[in-house]
């Protein structure tokens, strides 16, 4: 019954999201048709989420334990949180947003659908030693922790466009003049000490300004929520391995990537907290924590050998 109905949603999900990712990549540019592609768009991510949703529960009921002791169930879980994320951050101005949750919702499905094609996504009891609740903490805290360090790291990766785009290729250093837009301007990268504010200003928008702005907030912000699931992950993982095989820590594949996706982040986190930095440095260091976030996750099953995986490389 299981593999019949994750057939069924491999048919349906993937064309679904993919579906839904058009109106968010197309509304920007048709801004006149824009309000009616968003709600359609958020339309299809709530069937989405419903049917994700209903896919987790229904392997759930079947194992008798929740759906993420694999990778199959792993990359269903992330993709239904970025699907909730999506839902939860596409609201009245933030439509925009969906130019990348709904894409990272699709390929994550997409690489679910893969693994399935391979032979995870078979339905399994869980061992003894899987039946801790240190380990169900461990996941559950993971599981968020990914979703919302991809989705801030997306964001940085938006910014450092958008900021790219904007940035006037013209001289202008015989203009000595201020104007109250600088905050907005450093955040884009522009050097503070620079008396540029009012020739830049005229040749960017207003929009893209603010749009800016709202992208490094939130970035930083839903970085800093996955950073603290990620901390909570990690520690509830040491306690469960001590509790299963004797060590807190063993420095196999996943562990180790698990330390330097924590590292990459703290450095994001630290520069912006102790060094005041904004704007493109952090962003340029959260678009590396994507690559190393996607690695960690996706890369490090098929490819390490250890507790964590069974790849056969590393």
């Amino acid at each position: 019954m299981p593999g019949t109905l994750e057939r069924i949603s491999a048919h349906i999900l993937f064309p679904l999201l993919s579906i839904v990712t058009v109106p968010h990549w197309v509304g920007p540019v048709w801004e006149s048709r824009g309000a009616e592609l968003y709600k359609l768009g958020r339309k299809g991510m709530l069937i989405a989420l419903v049917c994700v949703t209903g896919l987790l529960s229904n392997r759930w009921l079947y194992t008798g334990h929740s759906p993420l002791s694999d990778l199959y169930e792993s990359l269903l879980f992330l993709s239904w949180g970025l699907c909730l994320t999506h839902i939860v951050l596409i609201r009245g101005r933030n439509d925009w947003l969906g130019v990348v949750t709904a894409p990272g919702a699709m390929l994550t499905y997409g690489f679910a659908t893969i693994s399935a094609s391979v032979g995870d996504a078979r339905s399994t009891t869980l061992v003894p030693a899987s039946q801790s609740y240190w380990l169900m903490m461990h996941v559950s805290m993971m599981m968020p922790s990914y979703a919302a360090l991809l989705c801030g790291s997306l964001l940085a990766m938006a910014f450092l466009v958008i900021a790219s785009r904007s940035r006037p290729a013209v001289s202008t250093d015989s203009f000595d003049t201020t104007y109250p837009v600088r905050p907005a301007l450093i955040s884009m990268g522009y050097p503070a000490e620079r008396p540029l504010e009012i020739l830049i200003y005229s040749c960017m928008s207003r929009r893209r300004v603010k749009l800016s702005q709202w992208l490094d907030r939130w970035s930083n912000r839903i970085i800093s929520l996955g950073f603290l699931f990620l901390t909570l992950g990690i520690t509830s993982g040491a306690v469960r391995a001590n509790e299963a095989w004797g060590y807190y820590w063993n420095w196999d594949p996943k562990e180790t990537w698990a330390l330097i996706t924590w590292l990459t982040f703290a450095v994001y986190l630290h520069t912006r907290i102790t060094r005041g930095w904004q704007g493109e440095k952090p962003a340029i260091v959260a678009s590396l924590g994507y690559l190393i976030t996607r690695i960690r996750h996706s890369g490090v099953n098929p490819l390490g050998r250890g507790p964590h995986s069974h790849g056969w490389l590393i």
